[in-house]
């Protein structure tokens, strides 16, 4: 089964909600905090975890822009790599994917270690994908937001 439409039938999954500004800088907000936590933290999974969040909380302050809500963050990541290839790289969209096992890895479980490559890349990169976010949010006019919004849609639509 295709991930989007996986994703659009989960309750806490894709679905379009009006898109919100103020809640879309309240995740940039969040995002940098996370990334001040990443900064002052000195221990690796804590560092981990905090570049995630800095990582993800920048991605989802576009979705909530674009008016789509996700509580399940792979599905926030399969709709960046399906809908938001304009604005990010594939390697950019695969860091946040890798990301999210590195975070799972070291905060869930004992015998998994995060490699240091990935880690290092993560304290690196993490606070470019933040600034990288911000651009998108200010290039994402109304007109971009509608035409994302209904791509969406209409995929979930032939789906069904």
């Amino acid at each position: 089964m295709d991930k989007i439409t996986w994703c659009a039938g989960k309750k806490e999954g894709l679905s379009l909600v009006e898109p919100n500004y103020d809640l879309a800088n309240a995740y940039i907000k969040k995002a940098e905090e996370a990334l001040e936590s990443m900064r002052i933290n000195i221990i690796k999974d804590w560092k981990i975890s905090t570049a995630y969040y800095t990582i993800y909380f920048s991605l989802y302050a576009v979705l909530m822009k674009l008016g789509v809500k996700s509580e399940i963050h792979s599905c926030t990541i399969e709709f960046a790599k399906r809908f938001l290839t304009d604005y990010f790289e594939k390697n950019e969209l695969n860091f946040t994917e890798d990301s999210l096992k590195a975070r799972v890895d070291s905060q869930y479980y004992i015998d998994r270690t995060v490699p240091d490559e990935q880690y290092h890349k993560m304290i690196q990169k993490a606070p470019e994908f933040l600034v990288k976010c911000k651009s998108v949010l200010i290039r994402l006019n109304e007109k971009k937001v509608n035409k994302i919004r209904d791509r969406f849609q209409k995929e979930i639509n032939k789906r069904k």
